[in-house]
């Protein structure tokens, strides 16, 4: 089988590279496998083959595949598995090597495809509205029932558009936060009640504060980090929560510089990959029940960028870090 493989950190265009390798064991006792035709680059993709900025690069003796998310249509299943079945359409996540032809995964993170739910849509259904939930989630813990105003950056990203969505439907007072002024435009016609910002323009934080109605934020949501963080912790009211999710930005800024005890704010990080452990397995029937309802009610809200055969993934990496991409990149598979 093809498959996207790396045995050391770093940058994801020179340590990547496409081989062929031996197709996964046959699913055992409450498995199936899946023939992977599409799975999206998320950024965190990226971040697991590059490694901690700044740390040290890892070799491994065993090449790594990367990716956790993906769909595709099983070949085979395990013992004792009943409520899926041989050439069904499924989607998967988190299960690690989506990057490949072939993947062996167990039935709980499997879910089946809606019928009339795309190809394209079911790839990317799982792991951004799951997302979606984690983070509104730690948005209501972090207001100990005082709603305030809530400040996102990435705006214009796939789980950005979600947010803004959710802040339209629950009244959650939210303002936008894009990196170009054309990003910031295009965003203002997709979610023209929200306040959308460019923090290209010089007074952006006045205007943030504006936004806020002079209070400033009582949560941020971040998914960019590095040199930003100091910026964003300036927007918080005093008791005010930033609460990280990614690290798309460059640079980094030292915590002690963030005054968080004088103002007591929180940082607090969170990962959907803490999904499965978090929530109980009943709590994860009802978050992907909701992931996929929202796939094939809301599909606007799914967009793809573009899509790359495996062999192209360079390009598709490219087209990743390309400026105001909109919507996400998917690597595809020929269908059997």
């Amino acid at each position: 089988m093809r498959a996207i493989a790396y045995d050391q950190h770093g940058e994801a265009g020179q340590v990547l590279r496409l081989s062929e390798m031996p197709a996964p064991a046959a699913p055992a006792a409450g498995q199936v496998r899946v023939r992977v035709l599409s799975r999206p680059i998320h950024p965190g993709d990226l971040a697991a083959v590059e490694g901690l900025a700044g740390g040290p690069r890892q070799r491994f003796a065993t090449p790594r595949i990367p990716g956790v998310e993906a769909m595709g249509v099983i070949e085979s299943v395990g013992e004792g598995v009943q409520d899926l079945r041989t050439g069904q359409r499924v989607a998967f996540f988190p299960v690690p090597g989506a990057w490949s032809e072939l993947v062996t995964a167990p039935t709980d993170l499997v879910v089946p495809v809606p019928e009339d739910l795309g190809d394209e849509s079911a790839a990317l259904m799982l792991a951004n509205p799951l997302t979606l939930l984690s983070l509104l989630r730690a948005v209501e813990d972090a207001q100990h029932g005082q709603a305030g105003p809530v400040v996102q950056t990435a705006a214009g990203s796939s789980v950005g558009k979600l947010i803004s969505a959710a802040a339209l439907k629950h009244g959650i007072p939210l303002v936008n936060l894009v990196r170009s002024a054309t990003g910031a435009q295009t965003l203002r016609q997709r979610f023209p009640s929200l306040p959308t910002i460019s923090t290209a323009d010089a007074d952006w934080r006045t205007q943030v504060q504006d936004a806020t109605g002079g209070r400033g934020a009582q949560v941020v949501l971040d998914a960019v980090g590095g040199s930003l963080t100091g910026e964003l912790a300036g927007l918080l009211t005093d008791g005010g929560t930033l609460i990280t999710y990614g690290q798309l930005g460059s640079g980094s800024t030292p915590l002690e510089s963030l005054a968080l005890t004088p103002r007591a704010l929180t940082v607090r990080g969170t990962s959907v990959l803490q999904w499965v452990t978090a929530r109980t397995p009943e709590e994860r029937a009802e978050d992907v029940a909701f992931a996929a309802r929202l796939a094939a009610s809301a599909p606007e809200l799914f967009e793809v960028a573009a899509s790359y055969d495996l062999a192209d993934f360079a390009k598709a990496i490219d087209h990743v870090r390309r400026p105001g991409r909109s919507g996400t990149v998917l690597l595809t598979s020929p269908a059997p």
